[in-house]
């Protein structure tokens, strides 16, 4: 039980990049960001791939640059070709799927079952059972750190006034396109980071190990934000955290207790999340209309 539980944790400070990632491009920049599973195989692939080589180290540090690359073409597709957020995402996505098995030398899996990882390396400097939870524990708290003062330096407001209003920033002579291509590029380091960091982790990086792992990070986020709330950017950062490890937990406790097949994990996951996104239009629906039940009773 305790094996679980500390994996349900290190799995959830792991992923929980993938949902600060999607706080910034969905909750910030309002942008559905549809390349975010290649690039988390993208992460995975190059950090693997160098740490194969012997350099697990450089492998964590090349996967940033490889996911900046991923968020800025996104970004042109959209600002300079004009193509729709949700078209943008599934031709990245799609490229990447044989970017993803050139890296890995146009093989479908690759491991480091006889390499070392940051994590090995790391646990034979601190001499601790704790050290993968340490180590991936880091990360997303590394990111919310430096994310929030981020997001209240002028080019932040910029990134923030985008998402909420881009037709009145672009009056404003602030320049749109830079910001949304600056949002997705941090926007896919992070996800290409937590790839890397659970690449490592699980000494094998697979072609399809990115398969839904943008409904999971969505999910993340709204678990976190049902819990904690988004009344600020402080609380918003740190609920995805939060819900990344909780939803860890569910999956243990499915997984432990069988009360769900494990095969019916990510069904219940995308059900989650169509909820959670559906919930509040629905409530805004029924309070937009009561009024107008009662001033036809008022007419009756």
């Amino acid at each position: 039980m305790e094996r679980i539980i500390r994996t349900a944790l290190e799995l959830g400070f792991g992923y929980a990049p993938v949902a600060l990632a999607l706080f910034l491009s969905y909750r910030i920049l309002n942008i559905a960001d549809l390349a975010t599973d290649g690039c988390f195989v993208l992460g995975a692939a190059v950090s693997v791939r160098l740490a194969a080589a012997g350099h697990p180290y450089l492998g964590i540090i090349f996967a940033i640059p490889a996911g900046l690359a991923v968020g800025c073409l996104s970004a042109e597709l959209q600002t300079r070709f004009g193509i729709p957020s949700i078209l943008s995402g599934i031709i990245v996505n799609t490229a990447l799927y044989s970017v993803n098995l050139m890296v890995m030398g146009w093989r479908s899996n690759i491991n480091l079952i006889k390499e070392d990882s940051v994590f090995s390396l790391f646990s034979d400097f601190l001499e601790s059972g704790l050290s993968d939870l340490i180590l991936l524990a880091l990360v997303p708290l590394l990111i919310a750190v430096c994310l929030l003062p981020f997001l209240s330096t002028r080019l932040g407001l910029a990134i923030r006034a985008t998402g909420d209003n881009p037709v009145m920033v672009r009056a404003s002579s602030i320049d749109t396109a830079g910001a949304i291509r600056t949002g997705l590029m941090l926007s896919s380091s992070m996800t290409a980071l937590s790839g890397a960091a659970i690449g490592q982790y699980q000494k094998t990086a697979d072609i399809n190990s990115g398969a839904g792992v943008v409904v999971i990070g969505l999910a993340c986020l709204i678990i976190g934000e049902t819990v904690l709330g988004k009344r600020n950017v402080r609380r918003s950062i740190f609920s995805a955290i939060l819900g990344s490890v909780i939803y860890r937990f569910i999956y243990a406790f499915v997984f432990y207790t069988q009360l769900v097949p494990v095969q019916c994990l990510k069904l219940l996951t995308s059900a989650i999340v169509a909820a959670a996104i559906a919930v509040p239009y629905l409530r805004e629906q029924r309070a937009t209309s009561h009024p107008n039940r009662k001033e036809e009773k008022a007419d009756a």
